[in-house]
């Protein structure tokens, strides 16, 4: 399989996936992980990472009763471990060994517990309708491979549960994320991915050295009666 993702700094695109496994504060190897894990486990290995919540996600989750959460793509855990001490049960996926042993870390020394699963994104097939909240936070997948994310990122919502998206905009082309224009976000295509459920979508500028760097930031809830889109 051709990579699928990209970083430049910290917060961009990260590996991960796998279908639903035994839950416990180590990893489970789920279906085969991508050949690009390797260079993520290298990543996660040199650089220190935040381990600060998305800010965004954050204000978005605030005023909800916690539920079942699944981030997908949850690197070294700082979404994950964020939500798991707020009272969400939560699974983070991910291809990355190393990311992974960090969330666990994390997550430990902030007295909680991560069901992890290390497996390949585009083969994951989470539990349908069976979340309340979906996080994907900065993952910059290729035309094709990103619709097919997000319609399984759809379906693992529970009736009345939400979905919260950020990624880099096609602003930022040079300057943060990946270098390939047709894997960053506008606010028109992150409407389009998440239609189904409405999304909410804001463009946010952040200070930059060579100007504003630019997230695109998605909510959008699932119907809380009748099936769930998919």
């Amino acid at each position: 399989m051709p990579p699928t993702q990209h970083q430049d700094s910290p917060r961009s695109a990260r590996p991960g996936g796998s279908p639903d496994g035994p839950g416990h504060q180590g990893h489970h190897r789920g279906q085969p992980v991508p050949a690009e894990a390797s260079h993520w486990d290298r990543r996660y290995a040199q650089s220190p990472w935040s381990t600060e919540p998305d800010s965004h996600l954050v204000g978005r989750v605030a005023g909800l009763a916690p539920g079942r959460a699944l981030d997908l793509g949850c690197g070294p855990g700082r979404n994950a471990v964020w939500l798991a001490a707020q009272g969400w049960e939560v699974t983070g996926v991910d291809g990355s060994a190393v990311g992974l042993d960090q969330a666990a870390q994390r997550a430990a020394e902030a007295g909680t517990t991560l069901r992890l699963v290390q497996a390949d994104l585009l083969a994951y097939r989470p539990e349908p309708a069976a979340y309340d909240l979906v996080v994907l936070a900065n993952l910059h997948f290729p035309p094709g491979q990103r619709e097919a994310l997000f319609e399984h990122a759809r379906a693992a919502l529970a009736p009345g549960g939400h979905v919260f998206v950020t990624g880099h905009h096609l602003a930022s082309l040079g300057r943060e994320g990946p270098p390939f224009p047709e894997r960053l976000y506008t606010e028109a295509l992150m409407a389009a991915l998440l239609e189904p459920l409405g999304a909410e979508v804001v463009r946010v500028d952040k200070p930059g050295d060579d100007g504003p760097l630019v997230d695109v930031v998605a909510w959008a809830g699932a119907p809380g009666t009748g099936e769930v889109p998919a």
